[in-house]
């Protein structure tokens, strides 16, 4: 059995579709699905199940995608083993980030941490908050970055603590407002995101120990149409300051949110069952650096 399609198939099910496995492994989303089917052929039967949306695993395939992650991680702990008799550090990471923050604060320590170790392989899969965790504690992801607060099987390390900022669309009630209150915009329509981003637990749970529930006028999972979508007069928008300080020219009146229990900490997070890898362990090592830690 060729573990490069085992990995390619893993690849498909753990990101749900050809194209983010393909950006994943960096492979062309044909020889993808050429692995898939080869390993379906030897297999005798179909491993996944096509879908507008993306794919969905078979009872077959469930069986398969155990025993394909447990060989994969036995050839990354062996390829890691013999890399460190050698005296060098190899390996394969796989990495979490979220599609909120990463550009501003990750990218620049995902570009150190190559320069640093370049014989360790990073997979990179960029999803919402809560699948990451999801993948870290089925095991599919080494770390990943999560907010606060996150399961206890967890190990949560925090990076960043940062406050959130309400974006309100024109001619809005509170434009001119520096600080207010989440209670403030309970009669505002609210953009939200997409299903599977722990912010929007951190925002509807805020809002109803405020005895409301935001009035959701649309969904998104990026950052600009979220900010378009206000400036269309869509609704309020609520994101991390971070992301505001890179755009001087936004255009539209912004206020902090003033409350204790509405902050976007995010941290490092990683199975407290199992132990990390050494390049996962690299890679603890060089944000903690960056971020004095």
């Amino acid at each position: 059995m060729d573990l490069r399609a085992l990995r390619a198939f893993a690849a498909v099910a753990q990101e749900g579709g050809f194209s983010a496995a393909g950006r994943r492994i960096a492979a062309t989303q044909p020889t993808i699905s050429k692995a898939v089917r080869q390993l379906e052929e030897e297999l005798g039967g179909p491993l996944l199940i096509r879908l507008g949306s993306g794919v969905a695993l078979t009872s077959l395939g469930e069986i398969v995608l155990r025993h394909a992650t447990a060989m994969l991680e036995q050839r990354e702990a062996l390829l890691a083993e013999i890399a460190a008799s050698r005296g060098l550090l190899q390996g394969r990471l796989r990495l979490g980030l979220p599609s909120f923050g990463s550009a501003v604060l990750f990218a620049p320590l995902v570009a150190a941490f190559r320069a640093r170790f370049p014989g360790i392989t990073i997979d990179l899969s960029e999803q919402g908050g809560r699948r990451l965790q999801e993948a870290v504690l089925a095991g599919q992801l080494d770390l990943a970055i999560a907010l606060h607060p996150v399961p206890d099987a967890l190990h949560w390390q925090e990076v960043r603590d940062d406050p959130l900022m309400a974006v309100l669309p024109p001619g809005h009630a509170l434009e001119g407002a520096e600080r207010i209150r989440l209670a403030a915009l309970q009669d505002s329509p609210f953009i939200l995101y997409e299903q599977g981003f722990a912010l929007n637990d951190l925002i509807e749970s805020a809002c109803r120990r405020r005895g409301f529930t935001p009035r959701e006028a649309a969904r998104s999972g990026q950052a600009d149409f979220i900010i378009a979508l206000a400036a269309a007069g869509l609704g309020v928008a609520v994101l991390p300051r971070l992301m505001l300080d890179n755009r001087p020219g936004l255009g539209l009146a912004t206020a902090l949110i003033d409350e204790p229990d509405l902050r976007w900490r995010a941290g490092m997070v990683w199975r407290r069952d199992a132990p990390l890898s050494e390049a996962a362990r690299a890679w603890v090592e060089v944000v903690r650096a960056h971020m004095a830690l």
